[in-house]
């Protein structure tokens, strides 16, 4: 999956500003997905192509986040654009129900 990175604020989130799509801050250990390939509150594990990982959970959408993509949300503008985009890997650990 291809992941970019992003930052709460107009910035990155237009109007929606710090929330997420199920109304919960913007904060590190939330992703955006696209709901019909992952469920709103999945929870996931990322694997980034050095080997390392974490662990989030899926509570927001994107206009841009469509198939094989996912938005990792970071805590400034400067940081999310530092991630650039990378290819990961993302496990399911737990499905969600929205």
């Amino acid at each position: 999956i291809t992941a970019t990175a992003y930052a709460p604020g107009a910035h990155d989130n237009d109007q929606w500003g710090d929330k997420t799509y199920l109304g919960t801050q913007i904060r590190p250990g939330v992703v955006a997905v696209d709901p019909d390939v992952i469920p709103l509150g999945s929870r996931l594990y990322i694997q980034y192509p050095n080997g390392h990982g974490e662990y989030a959970v899926a509570e927001d959408t994107g206009g841009a986040i469509k198939g094989n993509r996912i938005d990792i949300a970071k805590t400034s503008v400067d940081k999310a654009q530092d991630f650039g985009m990378k290819d990961v890997k993302v496990f399911v650990v737990e499905k969600g129900d929205k």
